[in-house]
């Protein structure tokens, strides 16, 4: 039987770190560092430049991802971006990203968008071309440039998200990696976080930045968080003690720690990175869980519990052998 295996990691973080109180400065927010930390954990995030784009952040990340897994860009074939933030209408942010990194060889390129969960049903997709004996080596990504969509004037979201990219290298292996993984959305609660607007003859229709009602957020995502790993850890045959470490989706500190509590995880088992990286959406994960892998926390053979949620809702866990 074919498996999937993570072969490598690779991250991106654009210019230097920005503090809240520049970020309190710069747009003149009625708020304060310490009402930012409580309520959410973030201390700093990464801004993109005008000049960079998610693809540019993407490749960065992936062309770490392929020294860590030991393979050349050509050795791909299929490249999948998990992204809200695309660099255009089209071509698919995958696609640019394919011909930046020299990929010459007809893999298929395709962008898959569920906004925060985004990165984990790209992997649960890869994971299914791989198992099916169509591919052997995927390129997953997740990147944004969420610093585009946010109005700067509304305190209760701007402060919240970064931009960033993460990246894996997911090749075929004889051992199993990918033990288990569920993805699930729920259209209805499509307008408590959106993005509510388009582009239609050049100009914008509707509301193009994006809107939040926190609190409703944060009582589906600790539901369904938990509800999806007791899901994915069940289907593996496996128990919650079991699970080495917690690599969630960094969206806010109190909604990693309510979903640790109610797996019954210690918080030392959680890869936290929300405070240094603040919300990077779709690259999160993979920021994540690169910077752990290289902090030497994360090692082989450990169990890991990727989850997500985002906005349509979606919301996805996978449960893997590093």
């Amino acid at each position: 039987m074919i498996h999937a295996r993570i072969a490598g990691t690779g991250s991106f973080l654009p210019g230097p770190p920005v503090g809240n109180e520049a970020l309190i400065a710069a747009h003149g927010l009625e708020s304060t560092d310490e009402w930012i930390i409580e309520r959410t954990g973030i201390r700093t995030r990464h801004i993109a430049g005008p000049s960079l784009n998610s693809s540019d952040l993407a490749l960065e990340a992936s062309r770490s991802a392929l020294a860590s897994a030991n393979c050349a860009a050509d050795d791909i074939d299929l490249v999948i971006v998990a992204t809200s933030t695309p660099d255009y209408v089209f071509p698919s942010t995958a696609a640019l990203l394919q011909d930046k990194l020299g990929i010459r060889n007809g893999a298929a390129a395709f962008d898959v968008q569920a906004v925060c969960s985004g990165f984990i049903y790209a992997l649960g997709i890869a994971e299914k071309f791989i198992r099916s004996g169509s591919n052997k080596r995927v390129l997953v990504v997740g990147a944004e440039v969420f610093s585009r969509i946010l109005d700067w004037k509304d305190r209760g979201t701007c402060v919240l998200f970064g931009d960033g990219a993460g990246a894996v290298v997911l090749e075929a292996a004889m051992e199993p990696g990918m033990l288990a993984s569920a993805l699930h959305a729920d259209g209805s609660y499509n307008k408590i976080l959106a993005v509510p607007g388009h582009l239609a003859c050049g100009q914008p229709t509707g509301d193009p930045l994006l809107r939040m009602d926190g609190q409703a957020v944060f009582k589906f995502a600790v539901k369904v968080l938990a509800e999806v790993a007791n899901e994915v850890i069940a289907a593996a045959g496996m128990t919650r003690e079991q699970v080495d470490w917690l690599v969630p989706h960094q969206a806010n500190v109190r909604i990693i720690q309510a979903t640790a509590r109610k797996l019954g995880l210690p918080e030392e088992k959680c890869i936290l990175k929300v405070h240094a990286h603040g919300n990077t959406s779709a690259a999160s994960i993979p920021l994540a869980l690169d910077e752990a892998v290289r902090e030497g926390r994360i090692k082989r053979g450990d169990n890991l519990l990727l989850e997500g949620v985002g906005g349509g809702f979606t919301w996805g866990a996978t449960l893997l052998k590093y």
